[in-house]
């Protein structure tokens, strides 16, 4: 009898350990996945305000650079925020957004590297991209001027691209449906984790179990 109630006390601790081990790494995984699902929102909350939010509240316009002619600051697939400004506040230094032609929708983004003023007051820019070798070909009237480089993101270019046009009306709710919910997700699984923890750990403690079981095995 003294020895199984030996045996006994030696054991249950042992096995106490491995049931709290158990628990314990679960709940690291659920902190892990909640701070994992916490990151991701705050990413796509944080691309909404760059891509939608600021550029709507100012009238600033998104734009996705695509050749390397802005190099290394620019690079292909930075996302750059142009903002509209007078003809007359440019200076020299600016990187400008301005249309090929006036009335075409394709646009460059270069460098102003010479500012001329005619004798009318009218003034035109002379633009190169800051690893192009020679200027560009014409000199750049104020009504192709579309905006002053406001800020730049880089590698995001490319996400504006695919949000912006028709499926920016899907895309968006989609993915944002999707983040939440999954951020929702992680919280309540880790407040269950947490709850069946705190439960295991007052079984675990329960006292008398082990003395009852002796005590009618005497």
């Amino acid at each position: 009898m003294t020895g199984q109630q030996t045996l006994a006390s030696v054991n249950r601790p042992q096995e106490s350990a491995v049931a709290s081990r158990a628990p314990l790494e679960s709940s690291i995984w659920s902190y892990l996945g909640f701070a994992l699902s916490a990151v991701l929102l705050l990413l796509v909350v944080g691309l909404g305000v760059v891509l939608v939010v600021i550029p709507r509240a100012t009238g600033a316009t998104p734009l996705t650079v695509l050749t390397s002619s802005m190099e290394p600051g620019l690079p292909p697939g930075t996302l750059v925020i142009v903002r509209p400004v007078a003809a007359e506040a440019l200076r020299l230094g600016d990187v400008v957004t301005y249309q090929m032609e006036s009335g075409d929708a394709r646009v460059v983004t270069h460098r102003i590297i010479s500012i001329v003023s005619s004798s009318d007051g009218s003034r035109s820019f002379i633009v190169q991209g800051d690893n192009n070798s020679a200027p560009d070909d014409d000199p750049v009237l104020a009504e192709q001027i579309q905006g002053r480089l406001w800020y730049a993101v880089p590698y995001v270019g490319y996400v504006n691209n695919v949000v912006n046009g028709a499926s920016r009306a899907w895309i968006i709710p989609v993915v944002t449906t999707a983040v939440f919910g999954y951020a929702g997700f992680m919280v309540a699984g880790g407040v269950l984790d947490h709850r069946r923890t705190r439960t295991r750990a007052a079984d675990a403690g329960e006292p008398g179990a082990a003395d009852a079981t002796r005590v009618g095995r005497g």
